[in-house]
């Protein structure tokens, strides 16, 4: 029987199969005595027909998933909501949907047309949440997306697996702030997303967050492949409540900034 654990895993492969820096990463942390721990997983998905937030979350809810807040980030056009598990020890899961009602005709068609060629079938495999793109798309239609939404050209081009995973800097020993963790990375020769700045977020917001800018990786389209942004890593320090307790939410004005590892642009 199909257990949370082992959904979590099968994720976390698809993630680093795709991501490699993300596995090079992780093992720089463990040659250095740290324990890594996952934070949050983030997943996208068009706000149309049956393949809206609500489709995703319901995979999770049924592994004893709950969900918590809802988020808004009116210039990207997203709205996402946060869960939680009864085992604080799993992971939270970030899912986003993209607003598809508000981009304009062109680009509704387009993801209509690929929506289109979702089936039934799919929609019911267990591993809908990681089983990739489930349409054909051309690189035409990518590059079109990815001028008015490079979220929806990402989601176009990799389909349905996760985003990014986390690691959770409150669980580092000696890497036990995002200062710290930057620097450890960028020593190392990674990457990082400096829109907004390299650290989104403060002690006042009780979170702080980095990542890595998206690698470019090959992916198939009708007219052949090319290179485009793939997935990330993010790093995040959460901040203890009045309560004593560490804020679990996510902050709008961050987490906008974080959306941007995957842009062309980077």
């Amino acid at each position: 029987m199909l257990k949370v654990k082992d959904i979590l895993d099968f994720m976390w492969k698809d993630y680093i199969t795709m991501n490699p820096q993300a596995l090079r990463v992780y093992k720089l942390f463990l040659e250095q005595g740290e324990r890594v721990e996952n934070d949050h997983i983030a997943l996208r998905t068009f706000r149309r027909g049956s393949l809206g937030l609500e489709s995703l979350a319901q995979f999770f809810k049924d592994f004893g998933y709950v969900e918590k807040n809802q988020y808004e980030f009116k210039e990207k056009k997203l709205m996402a909501k946060h869960y939680e598990h009864t085992s604080q020890l799993l992971p939270k899961i970030f899912i986003s949907e993209l607003k598809v009602e508000e981009l304009s005709n062109t680009a509704q068609n387009t993801i209509d047309k690929l929506i289109a060629q979702v089936t039934p079938e799919f929609l019911s495999r267990k591993d809908f949440c990681w089983a990739g793109r489930p349409w054909n798309l051309s690189y035409a239609e990518y590059k079109m997306l990815a001028l008015e939404s490079e979220y929806a050209s990402w989601l176009a081009a990799h389909g349905f697996r996760p985003n990014h995973f986390t690691v959770s800097v409150n669980l580092l020993n000696n890497y036990n702030t995002i200062n710290k963790v930057n620097e450890f990375l960028i020593s190392n020769g990674i990457a990082l997303n400096s829109s907004g700045g390299l650290i989104k977020g403060s002690p006042s917001d009780f979170l702080e967050q980095s990542s890595t800018l998206a690698e470019l990786v090959e992916v198939s389209f009708e007219e052949g492949n090319y290179q485009v942004p793939g997935c990330y890593y993010e790093f995040a320090l959460r901040y203890p409540l009045e309560s004593g307790q560490l804020y679990q939410g996510f902050v709008e004005k961050s987490a906008d900034k974080i959306f941007e590892s995957t842009d062309l642009k980077n």
